[in-house]
């Protein structure tokens, strides 16, 4: 079992390195990963939606966390290789939720798959996402 970062070591990395994410890493597990964000008014198209772009970084912010929890450790320098992203419904309310999930892992690169959702209580889909991050080559030392 490969030991898994605490959300709030990765929360408190967010907030030094990338200070302006309002993104929350919520639990991390063995292949998942929850993230959710707080909708502010900036975040909102007219008819109180939460916007494609706010859902797109979400889903990529929480598929990075998935990367940390499948290589056991968190690092900064994970970038999203590919990401894609279906609009399912408008998303209407306050929270934000994605929960990304492990497809596979290697050496070079973690696969995911992300379902987001309301906090309406029914947790119908608004969006499902899938993607890629490549991990850093090793420095030779």
């Amino acid at each position: 079992m490969t030991s898994l970062p605490d959300p709030a070591t990765v929360n408190e990395m967010v907030r030094r390195e990338f200070s302006g994410s309002a993104n929350e890493c919520v639990e991390i597990g063995d292949g998942y990963a929850l993230a959710r964000l707080i909708a502010s008014p900036e975040s909102l198209r007219p008819g109180g939606f939460i916007s494609g772009p706010t859902q797109f970084g979400l889903a990529d912010a929480a598929l990075w966390y998935l990367t940390f929890a499948a290589i056991g450790r968190i690092e900064p320098m994970a970038l999203t290789s590919e990401l894609s992203i279906r609009y399912l419904r408008p998303a209407i309310g306050e929270v934000l939720w994605a929960r990304a999930s492990l497809e596979a892992a290697g050496r070079r690169n973690v696969v995911g798959t992300v379902h987001l959702w309301v906090d309406d209580h029914d947790h119908r889909p608004t969006a499902t996402a899938q993607g890629t991050y490549v991990l850093p080559v090793p420095s030779a030392s």
